[in-house]
């Protein structure tokens, strides 16, 4: 199946690196909440775990659409994953240095720079699948 894929190698890295990073999380979300409160997130009540279990059902979601899509190799269900993953991770990386996490393994300017990374190498591989997507959509004018 990725052999004969359209969707280059490193691009299917990346987002199986993605659903790891959305694995961890959702695991710290639902079963980890001593991480949680060592990064300095309250866990008091009603309200503070209804948005923990609130971001990580979203989570979930994009974690299974993420890897249903990784399998089809479909192009354009990537750049709707992909333009997914710009979104979060670009939002993430103006939120994490201006609300850092107490007890954070890194420095707020660290962790922008591992975010720029990220979205970087997010935006270049929408951008490759895009040119990889274009040539199969003029052929499937063609054919009609």
């Amino acid at each position: 199946m990725f052999k004969s894929s359209p969707i280059p190698l490193w691009v299917n890295l990346l987002m199986a690196m993605l659903i790891a990073f959305m694995g961890i999380q959702i695991f710290w979300f639902y079963f980890d909440h001593a991480t949680l409160l060592g990064y300095g997130i309250s866990i008091g009540g009603a309200p503070d775990l209804n948005v923990i279990y609130s971001t990580a059902g979203r989570l979930v979601a994009m974690t299974a659409v993420t890897i249903i899509v990784l399998f089809t190799q479909n192009p354009h269900q990537i750049l709707v994953v992909l333009g997914m993953s710009i979104l979060r991770e670009g939002q993430e990386m103006l939120i994490d240095p201006l609300f850092p996490y107490a007890n954070a393994p890194a420095s707020p300017l660290a962790d922008f720079g591992v975010h720029v990374v990220i979205v970087a190498l997010e935006i270049a591989a929408f951008l490759s699948v895009i040119k990889r997507a274009k040539p199969m959509d003029s052929r499937a004018r063609a054919a009609q």
